[in-house]
């Protein structure tokens, strides 16, 4: 028999808070730049420069495939260049309220692997005609580099997506642990 007020079970409870903080003021954070994603944002953004430099600069920057690979080049800066704006003056935490992890990232996410596919076409069909002219063949270079490091910030997207990150701002997680210990019934 057991003894009164004792219990014969054993319990344990397990709580897990989160607690996610953020700022809702727009101030500038140079210190997104020493972030990974920051540094891939800015290592695209030269890259796509340089590379919409060598197309312009070669004799025939009118061709298709020069004109192709200035849109990817120039569309990819620019988006690049207002994702990296948002980010630096946190606009997107400003903005908490929408679901940026299912917005922001999973859009970044799409917006990395589909410029990763049109810089590879782009400068493939650059690298196709770079025996003829040089600033293509440097252009292509530029671009299949840009290629890989916009593959690299989609997997890290992916990664913190499937991890459930925030885009910006802070989330704490807390587990609160209690065991109740009770002698077992003989």
């Amino acid at each position: 028999m057991a003894e009164t007020g004792f219990p014969g079970t054993y319990s344990t409870t397990t709580v897990t808070q989160t607690a996610t903080t953020v700022t809702t003021n727009i101030r500038f954070d140079p210190s997104y730049i020493r972030t990974i994603p920051g540094m891939l944002k800015i290592a695209i953004m030269v890259l796509n420069i340089l590379g919409f430099i060598c197309v312009m600069v070669s004799e025939v920057n009118w061709h298709s495939r020069a004109n192709w690979f200035n849109f990817c080049a120039m569309g990819g800066f620019w988006i690049t260049g207002i994702l990296l704006a948002f980010y630096l003056f946190h606009v997107i935490e400003k903005l908490y309220f929408v679901p940026w992890i299912m917005v922001v990232s999973t859009t970044e996410m799409g917006y990395c692997g589909l410029w990763c596919f049109f810089m590879l076409t782009a400068s493939a069909a650059c690298a196709a005609q770079g025996s003829l002219f040089e600033a293509w063949a440097a252009a292509s270079f530029f671009g299949f580099i840009s290629m890989i490091v916009y593959g690299v910030d989609a997997f890290f997207k992916f990664k913190g997506w499937r991890a459930g990150e925030i885009a910006q701002g802070e989330r704490v997680r807390s587990v609160q642990k209690s065991e109740t210990v009770g002698t077992p019934a003989y």
